[in-house]
């Protein structure tokens, strides 16, 4: 932890949860341990178990650590002034608070929300809404709601971060993920299907691009439709980023899918610096210069080479990393020690299986076959015994 996070944490602790300074000696908790030069605080307290019952129990300290940062950071009062109260019993600002504390608590559904969590959680009791005030519709209008105030909450966010953790932007690292729908969506138009991170290419989805810094304080997102290529998103999170918080001192970290040189070229109009993964093809160019020089230890565990580009632009890094060979080595062997025990398994099915079955060899094609077992010695149509 860094000293500006020390700080922040300090500062986060030497507060209530309303923004009220602790006293200098502040109260004892339950679990305290007895003070032993005070009289009287080393007095055991009897309780009868017999006696005792618990009803109603609730999830408590999660939530209220959460409802607690909430208030810190400030965004219950900026949804109050952003979105104006009408006559719903619950305002927009504790919906939003409700959805927030859940993701930081157990990301689940709306629905799960609704139904579930929320009714064994305490945020009847530190919020005021009952569980029946806080069902689907609700939660999912107040998702429409939030949006047209995403820009004045990245900003709160970006100040009140800066204020607590010393902030640090001048490196940037961007990547895009994805997330799928269950339904159709037919009515979302960014609904698209493309490239899945989940593995369900066969489910319409939507790009999220995200910005975090060094230390991975989100700084800002866009959403993008689910068929966009990672590369055209680039200038699009660039120009959001740098209307914000300006475009000055700015170090851009990106993957390989992010680079084209039209990505690059634009970077660099702007006065922008960056460090990005090499294409192969590009990458193949240098291989030979880059071999023919000797490692250069970075830092403890990691060694690397450098080549600046000929017309002086750029510098072409090579890194390696013993600790990272050691994990890929790792990584091979427990895939090869699964595969070898499969082949195992389906060895031993193969061998049980002769004696009940047949194996049948089945024509399909002049060059395609496949084979399957069969437990009973009628022969199928246009089979050959084999075996």
């Amino acid at each position: 932890m860094t000293a500006g996070e020390q700080n922040g944490w300090a500062k986060l602790g030497s507060h209530h949860l309303d923004g009220q300074s602790l006293p200098r000696r502040p109260q004892r908790s339950l679990f305290d341990p007895p003070r032993r030069d005070v009289p009287g605080e080393d007095e055991p307290l009897l309780v009868k178990l017999s006696s005792i019952r618990l009803e109603r129990s609730r999830d408590f300290g999660e939530v209220w650590l959460a409802w607690g940062l909430w208030r810190m950071l400030g965004l219950d009062d900026l949804l109050e002034e952003l979105i104006e109260r009408g006559r719903e019993d619950v305002s927009w600002a504790t919906m939003a608070a409700i959805l927030t504390i859940a993701r930081f608590c157990e990301p689940s559904s709306e629905l799960h929300i609704a139904d579930t969590w929320y009714r064994r959680t305490a945020l009847e009791e530190l919020l005021g809404a009952t569980p029946e005030q806080v069902h689907t519709e609700r939660l999912y209008q107040a998702l429409d709601r939030l949006l047209p105030h995403k820009e004045a909450l990245e900003k709160r966010l970006r100040e009140r971060l800066g204020e607590l953790f010393e902030l640090k932007c001048e490196l940037l690292l961007y990547d895009v993920t994805s997330t799928y729908f269950e339904g159709n969506r037919e009515g979302c138009a960014l609904a698209k299907r493309g490239y899945s991170r989940d593995s369900r290419p066969d489910r319409p989805q939507v790009c999220i691009g995200l910005v975090v810094t060094e230390e991975g304080f989100p700084l800002g997102y866009e959403v993008f439709a689910g068929n966009t290529h990672d590369s055209p998103t680039v200038p699009t999170i660039i120009e959001a980023l740098e209307k914000k918080y300006g475009a000055l001192g700015r170090v851009w970290v990106m993957d390989c899918g992010m680079v084209s040189e039209a990505n690059l070229k634009f970077l660099r109009e702007r006065g922008g610096q960056y460090i990005v993964g090499t294409p192969k093809a590009m990458l193949r160019q240098f291989e030979q210069h880059l071999t023919a020089q000797d490692w250069t230890v970075a830092q403890e565990g990691v060694e690397v080479k450098l080549l600046p580009s000929p017309d002086g632009a750029e510098t072409f890094i090579l890194a390696r990393s013993a600790d990272r060979r050691t994990k890929e080595l790792a990584m091979h062997e427990k895939f090869t020690a699964q595969l070898e025990a499969g082949l195992r398994k389906m060895q031993s099915i193969a061998r049980s299986a002769r004696s009940t079955a047949r194996l049948w060899f089945v024509i399909s094609t002049p060059t395609t076959a496949r084979w399957s077992t069969a437990s009973t010695s009628k022969k199928p149509t246009c089979c050959q015994e084999i075996g």
